[in-house]
């Protein structure tokens, strides 16, 4: 399945020296285990494959995504990468056409107004347990008064869960409270671990065996052409 996303959509644009369009998007949760880097890491090798530039950027002390990459064969759609949780001012490559970070568990205060100020979009994994949402509350406030004046920029990825379920109901009652949209529902699978631990995606071939993970993403990407 190929997703298009030539759009028309307002961005916070930066422009470098050939006249390109960068764009980026920030992946973050302040829980640890919601699924930042098997997002970020996906997300990379969708606009990989779909002949796009694309940096991902590492704000992990872990680096549990620069580790991905390790394993990547060069002969794959290309994805380049770095380490930029040490940097105090977050400067991102203009040569990109896309930019994936991958936040830390944690993140808050300064650093995170400093991402949010660098960043087109958000997306924000979140698994629909009490105990996870629980702990993203303060977090969701804070991005929602950190992007006042900027609609439609923050969505949420909810892991794990089958749209179908009680679980999916309780978290789009929680989300009331925020105003943010819910833009995709990833099942629970085994396929995003098999592919992580050989530096691939869903979107790296052969595809047919993702079929029904790729028609999951589709609210995603068409979010992020907006």
């Amino acid at each position: 399945m190929c997703i298009c996303l030539l759009c028309n959509g307002e961005y916070n644009q930066r422009i470098d020296n050939k006249g390109a369009v960068m764009r980026a998007v920030l992946v973050a949760n302040p829980k640890g285990g919601a699924g930042k880097t098997t997002l970020a890491t996906n997300l990379a090798g969708y606009f990989a494959n779909q002949g796009k530039q694309v940096t991902l950027c590492d704000l992990d002390r872990q680096q549990s995504a620069l580790r991905w990459m390790a394993f990547r064969d060069p002969e794959l759609a290309p994805v380049t990468g770095y380490f930029a949780g040490n940097q105090i001012v977050l400067n991102l490559p203009q040569e990109a056409d896309w930019a994936i970070l991958d936040a830390p568990a944690g993140l808050q205060g300064y650093k995170l107004t400093d991402y949010l100020r660098t960043v087109d979009k958000v997306l924000v994994p979140l698994v629909p347990s009490v105990f996870d949402m629980a702990a993203t509350e303060d977090f969701l406030n804070s991005i929602r008064n950190e992007m006042r004046g900027r609609r439609g920029s923050v969505g949420i990825v909810a892991m794990r869960v089958d749209p179908r379920t009680k679980a999916a109901g309780m978290l789009e009652e929680f989300m009331k409270h925020f105003d943010i949209p819910i833009v995709g529902y990833l099942r629970a699978t085994q396929n995003y671990i098999n592919v992580a631990a050989a530096g691939l995606t869903i979107f790296d071939p052969p595809r047919a065996r993702h079929k029904r993970d790729l028609e999951q993403w589709e609210g995603v990407l068409e979010w992020l052409a907006r």
